[in-house]
């Protein structure tokens, strides 16, 4: 069944924090093309043993128009029968993360704002706020990109909702997409919220024009290149990579015990967390070059079809 819209709980504690924790300085090591998943050498034969899945949402879980397939929800049911925990990974928040998955959201945990910000069952389980200077100073960024003529609008993106200046539905419209529970205010640099998060939506691309303007950040933060139109500006600490080997920490689970499924650029770091990698075809180029394995499109039921075959599930697609 696939859920519907309903009202989500704002953590108020947390029993443990994982920010922090670094990645190691050496990447895995990386085959020097990704196996595609269609050639049998690439894969074991048998169910493999998987006890974690991520997947990043838009371009991978998602359709281009998106939608969550159907045949998600039956697998998502047989996974949880076999112990196998799904979590979603996505700079979207964590109040959009539960709204898409409200009925099947007891025991998953999300992985919100690109790794800033996780949640399992209502309970905060790791942050990585970042000071009010910083989001300020993204702010005034983004504001002079307006002056010099750039069409951009900027997120600050806290705990209990995302706070916006700009207006305009155009805009608007997109901010909705991935921040269900957001405020227009005066000021976003002066909420009352624990910021966690400063997105910039470009209407050109953000990968050539907002993201170098933010080159002053780039030394003492992450500058994350999200998606074709989205720049998140975060802390060193904080991305989905860490989030992921937390999780793994405090399950005990391993990296050859891990799926992981991505196509931009803020995906990288959990690629390398896993060795069951899987770039969407279509992917950015680096994804591609860093994941072991190639996966069908978003549009194709990639992550569905991908996770029946290592597991050994059935797998009754809905999209061609």
């Amino acid at each position: 069944m696939r859920p519907g819209p309903g009202r989500f709980r704002v953590p108020e504690a947390h029993e443990e924090h994982w920010t922090g924790i670094p990645a190691p300085d050496r990447k895995q090591d990386m085959p020097a093309t990704p196996t595609p998943l269609l050639d049998a050498s690439g894969l074991p034969a048998g169910p493999a043993d998987i006890r974690l899945i991520v997947t990043d949402m838009d371009g991978t879980l998602l359709d281009d128009a998106k939608r969550i397939s159907d045949g998600l929800w039956p697998m998502l049911a047989e996974l949880r029968r076999r112990g196998v925990l799904f979590s979603p990974a996505s700079g979207r928040q964590y109040a959009t993360l539960f709204r898409q998955f409200e009925e099947v959201a007891e025991g998953m945990v999300f992985i919100a704002e690109n790794g800033t910000y996780v949640v399992r069952d209502g309970v905060e389980l790791s942050s990585d706020p970042l000071d009010r200077s910083v989001a300020a100073g993204v702010a005034r960024a983004a504001r002079r990109l307006v002056a010099d003529g750039a069409d951009v609008g900027a997120v600050v993106c806290g705990k209990r909702a995302a706070y916006v200046e700009r207006t305009d539905e155009a805009f608007l419209a997109e901010v909705r997409k991935y921040y269900v529970e957001h405020r227009i205010v005066e000021d976003v640099t002066a909420v009352d919220d624990e910021m966690i998060k400063v997105a910039l939506f470009d209407f050109g691309s953000a990968e050539h024009t907002t993201a170098p303007a933010l080159a002053e950040f780039a030394a003492t933060h992450q500058v994350v290149v999200s998606g074709e139109h989205w720049v998140d500006v975060m802390n060193r600490t904080a991305d989905k990579g860490t989030a992921l080997r937390g999780l793994q920490r405090a399950l005990g689970i391993t990296p050859a015990q891990t799926m992981v499924f991505g196509d931009y650029l803020n995906d990288l770091e959990m690629l390398d967390a896993a060795e069951w990698s899987f770039a969407m075809a279509g992917a950015h180029p680096e994804v591609i070059r860093r994941a072991r394995h190639l996966a069908p499109s978003n549009n194709d039921d990639g992550v569905l079809r991908t996770v029946a075959r290592v597991l050994d599930l059935p797998y009754d697609g809905v999209r061609a």
